[in-house]
């Protein structure tokens, strides 16, 4: 009975250990820089994290489980914009958080917007809108299929549509 026990908390701790392996940057500048040097879309996060209760909801349901710590990995960096109302916070960190808010047009929490930005030679920084999405229900899977519209770009084909699928009932009626 230990045995099971303690083998069942080392798989849960694994499993949070690794929700919790996620780097949620701070600095929107960093977080650019790492965009662009691993070719990903920025996640921008806006949230209340300390008062808003659909941000916790969120951060429970999708941000803190394996399947989209997973998915997070391999498809976006992270930029956690919070808007606490407790928590104390740098007066750049507000500032940054307040020009982006009014940069995206932020009107509630949570929104997560995902962009891609590029710094030009005098240092402004000009974002992409690649979409937002916030709160949906359903869990990760649900969640990750809707900021995958976003993220994934659909594949072109070199060959235009008629001949692709002319092809495809070529090869249906050989067999």
């Amino acid at each position: 009975m230990k045995k099971t026990v303690l083998i069942a908390l080392f798989f849960i701790g694994i499993n949070v250990s690794q929700a919790q392996e996620l780097k949620w940057y701070t600095n929107v500048k960093e977080a650019i820089t790492v965009s662009n040097k691993e070719k990903k879309p920025m996640l921008l996060f806006f949230t209340g994290s300390d008062w808003c209760g659909w941000c916790i909801r969120l951060q429970n349901e999708v941000l803190k489980t394996p399947e989209f710590s997973k998915w997070a990995k391999e498809s976006v960096v992270l930029v956690e914009l919070d808007y606490p109302r407790r928590t104390a916070q740098s007066d750049e960190i507000k500032q940054q958080n307040n020009e982006l808010q009014q940069v995206f047009g932020i009107q509630g929490f949570p929104t997560i917007y995902f962009a891609n930005a590029k710094v030009n030679k005098e240092g402004k920084v000009n974002f992409e809108g690649l979409g937002s999405t916030g709160y949906v229900a359903g869990g990760p899977s649900a969640w990750i299929a809707t900021a995958d519209a976003f993220v994934k770009k659909p594949v072109v084909s070199a060959e235009p549509k008629a001949k692709t699928e002319s092809k495809a009932k070529a090869k249906s009626k050989k067999a």
